[in-house]
């Protein structure tokens, strides 16, 4: 059948399988203020070609992430997997001085709003034990 100019009027689920969802961007600076040493903000820069910077007091890192978005409704939060490649073994906000060189890290990120986010132990965004503010776009 060949419609002349108005196709008939479909239900807005029925025209499109694909759902749109926007999710705040990771992308930016972050800073988190460590419990120990609140005069202290470590901060994690990350571009928009997966790379990442952080930088704690006098130590800072290099390395990838690959952050991916939860795949379905039913997941809450988000992985975080950053490979660090270089970190200058110097003392972090914590007192603690270890060449992460090399490490793969995973986190589960947990958005509380737009500018705010927390890394948490599980899938299931629990077991939270740092908080992330947005510093720059």
């Amino acid at each position: 059948m060949i419609w002349a100019q108005n196709p008939p009027q479909q239900d807005a689920a029925e025209q499109s399988p694909i759902q749109i969802v926007n999710r705040p961007a990771l992308l930016g600076q972050w800073g988190m203020e460590i419990p120990s040493n609140r005069q202290c903000v470590e901060y994690y820069n990350f571009r928009d070609n997966n790379e990442v910077v952080i930088k704690s007091d006098r130590e800072w890192s290099i390395g990838q992430y690959q952050y991916q978005i939860p795949n379905n409704r039913g997941e809450q939060v988000s992985t975080l997997v950053m490979h660090i490649q270089y970190d200058n073994n110097q003392k972090d906000c914590s007192g603690v001085q270890v060449d992460q060189t090399g490490e793969i890290q995973q986190f589960f990120v947990k958005w509380v709003n737009p500018t705010r986010i927390e890394f948490c132990g599980n899938d299931k965004g629990e077991k939270c034990f740092a908080v992330l503010n947005k510093q720059l776009p």
